[in-house]
């Protein structure tokens, strides 16, 4: 017997993939892949050690795990990778990461999505 929420999972994921993603393209150097992806963000704060707190929000993009890891690219995420969202303009986000972990991680319990979280740098007309 499976597991119902497992299927229930994968079956919400396809679901996200279907109805609330875009095509972004994934960018490693000169390597490039076209990968439905959905917009979400995360929020973080950060203590600088002398009472000051730092709060921001970064974008995120949901991506299933294994069109990445199908991809070209081959591999989990890496800082400094890119995704742009073509346009009018277009915007590219670096893969960062948030005060010092990881700069993605799973979205959902089976690890159908990564959660790869952006910072926006760079705007082309």
């Amino acid at each position: 017997m499976s597991d119902m929420l497992q299927r229930g999972q994968q079956w919400l994921s396809e679901r996200l993939t279907e109805h609330a993603s875009r095509e972004v393209i994934y960018r490693r150097g000169e390597l490039g892949v076209e990968l439905q992806a959905t917009i979400g963000n995360s929020a973080y704060q950060q203590d600088d050690g002398e009472g000051a707190i730092t709060r921001c929000q970064v974008r995120d993009y949901l991506i299933n795990t294994t069109d990445l890891l199908l991809s070209a690219i081959g591999t989990l995420p890496r800082r400094g990778d890119r995704i742009v969202e073509e346009g009018e303009p277009s915007v590219v986000f670096e893969v960062m990461s948030l005060g010092g972990d990881p700069p993605w991680r799973y979205s959902d319990p089976y690890r159908l999505k990564l959660r790869i979280h952006t910072k926006q740098v760079e705007t082309i007309a």
